[in-house]
């Protein structure tokens, strides 16, 4: 083997370093590709292990890194694109003064540690690149809906015997005994009710929270409803139904006549419970609060609803963005009425507390 076929092979198996899971044959067809290409031109040997070498479209950025480490600055410019704008989320959550290697390793290190921090951070106190951020890690959750038993039974491996499908067995073998067919109770989705302060107290965790919600939504659109607390009651759950978040967003915004408002958590909930509670949105669905509990109405008034939602709901949670302060107290008048009522209350401040209320959710 020539010593130019020898660098091509331990590029190869440099990959590996990348974090690129390469297997033996590739490597070999990867050769046997470069063996019937012109070695002195860097594109075609750049396709050729792009051909042979990826598996997956999710292997190409890697591959970019570690080409460009091997064979310097000679990667073709087409191929340049789809990797800048990863290399440049990457870069925005590196702490100050880092220096950028050219070595793939430690730029996946750095963007998973920063990710990770990213998760415990206050969401009022991030960067607007790290909203950024953000934003894509919260589009990424993969919310599972909580069950209910149905009425009818479905198929299954394990349960009672399904009399009527084994004697229909049965007669279709010409009476001959054959394998019980067994069921068990099905279940469907429980209904999830979300509740959203959008008063300015609230403001710093608006934009987060808005698109949690539009998540949860996206999961389980007929099973999910939104609405906005405020001054007013405002039933975002059709906005919130987009596919994509910014235009989800976008027509929540308009649909919200009182953004950055006071709050009156006890009008707006009994507001709530008239018109949709009581009429089956919240019988026996798992209700979330998001408020940091300031109530410019009467406590006494939110606490009557509180009670009253906790009768009809399966599950009751809060989430107060300020709880997970070091010290925190719930002594505001809202969330004192309302925490004898409630079932847990969550932090709610970072996008590990709202996974946190996602897993709650789903075992409720």
């Amino acid at each position: 083997m020539s010593d130019e076929l020898v660098g091509i092979a331990g590029f190869a198996r440099s990959l590996t370093l990348a974090g690129l899971p390469v297997a033996t044959d590739s490597v070999e067809q990867f050769v046997s590709a470069v063996r019937e290409i012109d070695i002195a031109d860097a594109q075609q040997v750049y396709w050729a292990g792009r051909a042979t070498l990826c598996r997956d479209p999710d292997d190409h950025p890697r591959f970019d890194l570690a080409f460009d480490a091997w064979f310097g600055d000679r990667m073709p410019r087409a191929a340049r694109h789809p990797n800048k704008s990863r290399q440049s989320r990457m870069a925005a959550l590196r702490t100050t003064g880092e220096q950028q290697t050219s070595e793939s390793g430690p730029h996946l290190a750095v963007a998973a540690d920063d990710t990770e921090v990213l998760r415990h951070r206050d969401i009022a106190t991030l960067s607007a690149a790290e909203r950024a951020h953000l934003a894509e890690l919260i589009a990424t959750l993969k919310p599972v809906p909580p069950r209910r038993p149905a009425l009818r039974r479905a198929p299954a491996r394990r349960g009672e015997i399904d009399r009527r499908q084994t004697v229909r067995d049965m007669l279709a073998a010409g009476g001959e005994p054959v394998r019980p067919r067994r069921h068990r109770r099905a279940t469907r989705p429980r209904r999830v009710v979300l509740l959203l302060d959008v008063s300015g107290s609230m403001s710093p965790y608006a934009d987060a929270l808005l698109r949690f919600a539009h998540v949860v939504t996206r999961a389980a659109p007929s099973d999910t409803e939104v609405f906005s607390l405020g001054t007013r009651l405002t039933r975002l759950s059709r906005a919130l139904r987009a596919a994509d978040p910014d235009q989800a967003l976008s027509a929540a915004g308009r649909t919200v006549p009182d953004w950055a408002g006071g709050t009156r958590l006890g009008e707006t909930l009994q507001a709530f419970l008239d018109r949709w509670g009581r009429r089956g949105a919240a019988r026996g669905a798992v209700v979330v609060i998001f408020s940091d509990g300031w109530e410019r109405g009467d406590p006494t008034l939110l606490a009557a609803q509180m009670a009253q939602l906790r009768r009809l709901a399966r599950a009751v949670f809060w989430v107060n963005p300020h709880a997970g302060a070091e010290g925190y107290q719930p002594i505001q008048g809202g969330i004192a009425a309302a925490l004898p009522h409630v079932d847990h209350l969550f932090a709610g401040h970072s996008l590990a507390t709202l996974e946190a209320l996602l897993a709650a959710v789903r075992d409720a």
